[in-house]
């Protein structure tokens, strides 16, 4: 699946209209450098020295914190070791190193409802699929894109390009500043611009992959649903959820990642496959007649 993902956003970096020859071709150099960490590191750390025990939950957080910092002041005047993995292995995440061009996606996370192996590809590709391509694009996101294929700080964008790029995520900002949660409350579209714009390019990038997984292979029916909509609905699952009124007011001040409704519904109401599999006409909620566009 991952694979497929590169694929389909290299045929999308060769093809974007913004972006200038020269600039395309580091983003191509930077897209084949992608490392991937998958399921869990190479090598296992020992927590044996950690003391927990079942009289005090406070003292078991503050052991866990001294051996956590411990091992970081340990590693001061040794070699990077470029297998530690950020979480652990259980922990249901990914990410996205910049400064290591990697990305990574623990065993928590492939299972359902990001990724089933029992389910039909496009709930997958939906799902997990579309997991994969956010992290991708966080390589060229309004952060990512200031780190080069081996992860230094260096801006290897052209001015104009830069110019482009940021008046298209611009579009993404003020889409996210728009939505009124209730009683007056907003997100800080600049805050989620780079999760929203990830969401938005791995949804487009995944779906592409997917298509091009499924040719010459029959189409099913799933639930009465055809394979574009169980893509959609396999989005939309990965993000249910209930979500109390004084947590997400804590969210929208501090979270960089949309509140869970519009980070279903936003992207999806820029897409025209969206509209397409559910048939959606132009002045439905759920399309958007200033659709915006970065890859």
């Amino acid at each position: 699946m991952i694979e497929n993902l590169r694929s389909a956003l290299r045929t999308n970096i060769r093809t974007l209209s913004w972006m200038s020859d020269s600039t395309r071709q580091q983003a191509l150099t930077k897209l084949e450098a992608i490392a991937l960490k998958i399921g869990y590191p190479e090598k296992w750390r020992d927590y044996s020295p950690i003391e927990i025990g079942r009289t005090s939950f406070a003292e078991n957080v503050l052991h866990g914190s001294s051996y956590l910092e411990r091992t970081n002041i340990e590693k001061i005047g040794r070699p990077i070791d470029r297998t530690e993995w950020e979480m652990t292995a259980p922990t249901v995440n990914a990410y996205n190193n910049p400064v290591w061009n990697e990305i990574v996606f623990s065993a928590g996370i492939l299972q359902p409802p990001f990724y089933d192996p029992n389910a039909d590809d496009a709930y997958n590709y939906g799902g997990m699929g579309a997991v994969i391509g956010h992290e991708l694009i966080h390589d060229f996101d309004d952060q990512g894109r200031q780190f080069a294929a081996d992860g230094s700080l260096t801006d290897w964008w052209t001015a104009e390009d830069a110019a482009r790029f940021n008046e298209a995520a611009s579009c993404i900002a003020d889409q996210f500043s728009e939505y009124d949660l209730g009683g007056g409350l907003h997100m800080d579209g600049k805050l989620v611009l780079g999760e929203s714009m990830a969401d938005l390019g791995g949804l487009e990038i995944a779906y592409a992959a997917y298509l091009k997984s499924i040719e010459g292979k029959p189409r099913q029916m799933v639930d009465g649903l055809t394979p574009e909509q169980r893509f959609f609905t396999g989005w939309a699952r990965i993000w249910a959820e209930n979500e109390t009124r004084e947590s997400m007011e804590i969210r929208v001040k501090t979270d960089p990642h949309p509140v869970s409704r519009y980070r279903v519904n936003g992207p999806l109401s820029n897409l025209p496959t969206f509209a397409t599999a559910f048939q959606c006409k132009a002045n439905d909620p759920m399309v958007r007649s200033d659709r915006c566009d970065v890859w």
